[in-house]
Parts: structure tokens; C-alpha cells; sequence
């Protein structure tokens, strides 16, 4: 029914472990096939392009649905449907950015102290150029094709770059003079294949499912048995979602707790539980979390 277009490079392997805890594992013959599938009714086709192109390509209609950042998006003013933020990147599950980022050493404390005829290289000239004639600033944008940061001072002035944690920047003495775009990654659809009501339904789904796999990355599920004397005591140690679920029972004064928390704290958490009184305590991987 959908025909899916899937980023290759940087994002390419967090993508593909998405959408494997989503329980639509992307099957290909090798990691250089640009063709794919999924054993899944509602998606027929599955491609991988550079996530630069995937904006203009699904706007065309070339695609239905795509994976892709909000900063391409941006870049390419592509008009398509956002089907919602996907929060994961290629190291972290932080936003990226898009930065101007200028030499340690440069005078320049805000875009507007920039001379005219700054040179300025990127791999986003279009959305580059918007900004810096947002801000009134006249500069020569160089279009950038990889190893934006070597460029500088030797051949530009500042540079216009993506950055997640910033180390690369500080590596290659360049400090951030302003961000253009905080970007996600993005779950995006062809406008008109939005509006098909059937194509929309399975495109929905999809994104539950997605969002869902995200929902559940460092959290666990807890079960643990507390006698009735104890109940209140373990259950206010609990960081739950929401409220645990209690079941009583059949011997009454036993009662089993279940509850979804995170994993990061569950190596503290379950010592405190079994000194409070909790008997029996599991801790079990979650796949998704659909609320």
C-alpha cells in the first residue's frame, strides 16, 4: 500500500534499529542494497536515499512516506506532512542543530557583527542565505561537500554546519555564534497520499508503532510481590509512568505490583524494594510503550 523511503548514511544503522523494536525489520540482501522490504501488509516498497533528497522526492510523490531530519526539510522547503517527531540521531536521542559556528578567535559576538562579503561555507546554502538576509548580513555562501570544519580559516570565515554534541566544533577551534534550525528527525508523508483515507490510517500506524519503540527505549517493567503490611511503603518508592497496577492476591495478605520505570535507576531501585519488604522481583525488557 505505502511506499517508504528510509535514510542512508549516518542515520541509516539507528533507523533500522527503530523500526527492528518497532517490529518492522527492514530486510535487504546486503548493507549496500539501496532496495529493501518489510514483511508488513501496509508497506510495499522500501528504499534508502540520502536524506538530503528524501524532502523533494516525497513532495513529488516519487514516495508516501519517508524518514528524514527537519533540517533537509528546511533546506529544501519541501512541502510535506509531518507525521511527527522521531526523537533519536546518530549518537544520542537529542536534537541536532544547525549552527554558525566562527573561529575561537574571530571578533563576531552575534550574526549582525558579520562584514559584508563574509565567505561562508555549508551544506545548506538555501537555508543559509535565508538567514543571513534575515539578519541583513551580505556574505558569499560556498556550498560545502563534506569536511565543513577543515575549511576554516584557510578557505572561509565561518561555516554553517550540523552539530549534535558541538565536540567537533570545539575540536577544530570553531565556537557557535547562533543556531538556524533545532531538528529531530522527522516521520514525513506525500501530501496527497495524507489525504487518501486508507493510506492515512496505515500511515498512523506506522507512526504508533515508531513512537511507541522510542517510548519504551531505557525503560523496564517491574513485577514484584509485597505483602499487604508493606504495600504502601514499596509501592511510594516506585517512579512509575502512572499509577502501579495492584492485584491482590488469593492470599490476601500478598499482593502483586506491576509498574514501568526506568532503567537507569533499577540497579538502586531493586535493593531498596527487597530492604522495604518486596518479594519476587522481576525486571523485564519493553519493546514499545503504547499509550
Amino acid at each position: 500500500m505505502l511506499s517508504l523511503v528510509l535514510p542512508k548514511g549516518s542515520l541509516e544503522r539507528a533507523t533500522l534499529d527503530l523500526f527492528d523494536a518497532a517490529d518492522l525489520t527492514v530486510r535487504r540482501s546486503s548493507d549496500r542494497d539501496y532496495h529493501a522490504s518489510i514483511d508488513d501488509p501496509r508497506i510495499d516498497k522500501v528504499r534508502f536515499l540520502r536524506p538530503q533528497e528524501i524532502p523533494s522526492y516525497l513532495e513529488r510523490g516519487l514516495f508516501d512516506i519517508g524518514i528524514t531530519g527537519r533540517d533537509w526539510i528546511s533546506e529544501t522547503e519541501a512541502d510535506v506532512v509531518s507525521l511527527g517527531e522521531l526523537q533519536y540521531s546518530k549518537a544520542t536521542s537529542r536534537p541536532v542543530q544547525v549552527v554558525l559556528a566562527v573561529p575561537v578567535g574571530a571578533p563576531w559576538q552575534s550574526v549582525t557583527d558579520l562584514p559584508d562579503g563574509v565567505r561562508i561555507s555549508t551544506e545548506f546554502p538555501s537555508l543559509t542565505r535565508r538567514f543571513l538576509d534575515s539578519h541583513g548580513v551580505k556574505a558569499m555562501v560556498v556550498t560545502s561537500y563534506g569536511a565543513t570544519e577543515a575549511k576554516v580559516p584557510d578557505i572561509v570565515d565561518a561555516i554553517v554546519d550540523l552539530t549534535e554534541t558541538g565536540s567537533s566544533l570545539r575540536r577544530n577551534g570553531l565556537r557557535v555564534l547562533d543556531t538556524l534550525v533545532t531538528s529531530y528527525t522527522e516521520f514525513v508523508a506525500n501530501r496527497e497520499a495524507y489525504e487518501d483515507e486508507a493510506k492515512r490510517a496505515a500511515m498512523e500506524d506506522i507512526a504508533l508503532l515508531l513512537r511507541g519503540a522510542i517510548q519504551a527505549r531505557g525503560m523496564v517493567l517491574l513485577k514484584l510481590n509485597v505483602p499487604a503490611g508493606q504495600l504502601q511503603a514499596v509501592t511510594a518508592m516506585l517512579p512509575a509512568m502512572s499509577s502501579p497496577t495492584i492485584t491482590t492476591l488469593a492470599r490476601g495478605e500478598m499482593n502483586a505490583v506491576e509498574t514501568v520505570v526506568p532503567k537507569s535507576g533499577v540497579n538502586t531501585l531493586i535493593p531498596a524494594l527487597k530492604a522495604a519488604g518486596a518479594r519476587d522481583i522481576l525486571e523485564i525488557p519493553i519493546s514499545k510503550i503504547v499509550e
